[in-house]
């Protein structure tokens, strides 16, 4: 059987941009609507015997940057035994954009440096989960053609950081790819960055999933 790799008791942080964030400073506080919530539901039901502090410190629009500038007051003060990032498409996108701060490479570097200082400065376990981009091939928009060229220099990132920190790796983008093989991108997302319920259900099942593995 499988066994979640949270321990009884555990403060588990989640952080990232307005996926993660989904209303948790306002109507949805304090976990939001989306897949962090999800999650939550999903381990009381399956682990009722187990207690943990969840805390969601998404917010809307983030990029690595901006964790960095809010890392020390909203992740490290709180000391969390397990630390969960999703982060990267506004970087993407912001790198489209012209900012050069945002490239693939700047990501790395941030995000590094973000990871390093959780590490030397709480006991926190990572999880890293991907940014993903639910749009196909051949829609004919060039736009959409552009970010799916180069979300793979962002996922890359995201996986070699998951090796070198030994991270639990949530690979929505691959999940998502395979839900996409038998139905449309709206399925899960009304455009391609914001899942509605079903989408950040599927996240939710798939961190899960991860948790689970030996």
């Amino acid at each position: 059987m499988s066994t979640l790799c949270l321990p009884d008791g555990a403060t588990v942080l989640f952080i990232g941009d307005s996926i993660t964030d989904c209303g948790r400073r306002d109507v949805a506080a304090p976990f939001g609507d989306g897949y962090v919530s999800l999650f939550i539901d999903l381990v009381m039901a399956r682990y009722p015997e187990r207690s943990y502090r969840f805390i969601n410190q998404g917010i809307g629009g983030n990029t690595v940057l901006d964790l960095r500038a809010r890392w020390q007051e909203d992740v490290i003060r709180h000391r969390p035994d397990w630390l969960s990032v999703k982060i990267g498409i506004n970087d993407l996108h912001r790198y489209l954009a012209g900012e050069k701060a945002f490239s693939p490479d700047r990501y790395r570097e941030s995000y590094e440096y973000i990871l390093e200082q959780a590490v030397q400065q709480t006991s926190a376990r990572l999880i890293l989960i991907d940014p993903f981009y639910l749009s196909i091939d051949g829609e004919g928009d060039p736009f959409r053609r552009q970010v799916l060229d180069l979300l793979p220099h962002y996922l890359e990132a995201v996986a070699d950081l998951a090796v070198r920190y030994q991270a639990r790796h949530v690979q929505t983008q691959a999940m998502f790819a395979r839900q996409l093989q038998y139905r449309p991108p709206s399925t899960f997302c009304p455009e391609p960055v914001h899942p509605n319920r079903t989408g950040h259900l599927l996240i939710a099942v798939e961190l899960l999933r991860v948790l689970e593995e030996e």
